[in-house]
């Protein structure tokens, strides 16, 4: 058993510094992703906070007939679960308007806000967010070295704890969620998950949409589950459930606003580009995708391209993570031209330089690998920083012109 409160979330100091001079801070991402535990701590440590959530039936009745008389009832206060009443927002606003002080009113909230209506202009300028994905796996291994910001750096951390073979499948098909990890067995971990889901698409999304046939859902999640890692096609989606192009578009909006999954971007050179091409499919934790496709352990040994799927989502999910606690700002995107030259994941800074990174399961790294990010770097020229292939070995070994194959470990690493 494992506890998931022993382990330090690496966006805490982020969190720290927002409320030192920001009036509202929001602590977004998914349910049961360790949101409540962190700001219970902050809470608790200050002493100064009154904790509310909008789970308990009371206080969100109370929150939903008079917004206003509870938010004048505070000075400072933790709201877990704002999303369920999304009216309080305006409350908050008028409180803070009349009382600028930084850390007022910490949020928590399952669903991604500023996609709801009248919420993001509510708070412009007034409220700072910051998302709490699941555990990544630096957070589990105790270690802080940011990816990201190292890779951008030209030098990669130094691998963690080897990932190798079955401990490699294992991490994987765990996911990062902290009720997860206290499941002893796999077989406890996926009825965990299996339950999980069923409570997001029978409860959670009655909080942010309207939809006449929920039964739809769990089926709809399933061929998104079979799409994770490819370009995104509507048409495709909605005709293996029986639903036309928009609902399916409304549905996988619905699921990304509630953290389990993100349409990335293509990455091109000319911006606008960027905004016609068909954006990729990710989820946000390898555990949730495997047990959607009732991969186990045992059927990896069996098909490994259904396990390099999973792979791809657990580095993606990885670099998310990071990104939302290193010190640059980056964007994930992704690379395929015409000749299905593909890139699983291109990182951009602000500056627009780029790093791209191929995800392979094999310890063995061949000439044909290399191709998508020698593509890669012919295109971005001067802006090109560094190409990684991340692959089941050891050793980070140099492949010439700024290509390097690195160990999966380095995720984890020091």
């Amino acid at each position: 058993m494992t506890d998931p409160e022993m382990f330090p979330r690496l966006i805490a100091p982020h969190l720290l510094e927002a409320m030192s001079d920001t009036p509202v801070v929001l602590l977004a991402g998914p349910r049961q992703a360790g949101k409540t535990t962190l700001v219970k701590q902050i809470a608790g440590h200050s002493g100064e906070f009154r904790y509310l959530t909008l789970d308990d039936a009371l206080t969100l009745l109370s929150a939903q007939e008079d917004p206003v008389g509870m938010i004048r009832s505070l000075d400072r206060a933790v709201i877990d679960e704002i999303q369920r009443a999304p009216g309080l927002l305006l409350a908050i606003k008028k409180s803070v308007d009349e009382d600028r002080r930084p850390g007022r009113f910490l949020l928590t909230g399952s669903a991604n806000l500023m996609a709801l209506p009248t919420v993001a202009d509510s708070l412009a300028g007034r409220m700072e967010t910051l998302s709490l994905l699941p555990l990544s796996q630096s957070e589990i291994a105790g270690q802080s070295a940011n990816w990201l910001d190292h890779a951008f750096a030209d030098h990669l951390p130094q691998a963690g704890s080897s990932a190798r073979d079955d401990d490699l499948v294992a991490r994987v098909l765990r996911g990062g969620y902290p009720e997860a990890l206290t499941r002893s067995t796999d077989r406890r971990r996926t009825t965990w998950a299996r339950q999980y889901l069923a409570a997001m698409v029978e409860r959670d999304v009655r909080d942010i949409a309207n939809i006449d046939k929920l039964d739809q859902l769990p089926r709809f999640l399933r061929a998104l589950a079979q799409m994770a890692g490819q370009m995104c096609n509507y048409s495709q989606l909605g005709g293996q459930v029986g639903i036309d192009n928009k609902t399916a578009a409304k549905y996988l909006g619905i699921f990304e606003q509630m953290y389990l999954l993100k349409r990335v971007d293509v990455w091109a050179r000319n911006r606008l580009k960027r905004m016609v091409k068909m954006p990729k499919l990710q989820f946000i934790d390898a555990g949730l995708l495997a047990t959607l496709l009732d991969l186990t352990a045992e059927e990896t040994q069996k098909d490994k391209t259904r396990f390099g799927h999973v792979l791809e989502t657990f580095v993606y999910s990885e670099l998310l993570k990071h990104a939302s606690t290193a010190e640059g700002d980056y964007q994930l995107l992704y690379y395929r031209d015409a000749d299905q030259v593909e890139v699983d994941v291109v990182i951009e800074n602000a500056a627009g330089q780029v790093v791209g990174v191929e995800v392979k399961s094999s310890a063995t790294v061949k000439e044909s690998d290399l191709r998508g990010l020698r593509k890669l770097a012919g295109l971005a020229g001067a802006d090109f920083k560094m190409g990684v292939l991340l692959y089941d070995g050891d050793e980070t070994l140099p492949l010439g012109d700024n290509i390097w194959a690195a160990p999966l470990s380095t995720l984890w690493g020091k």
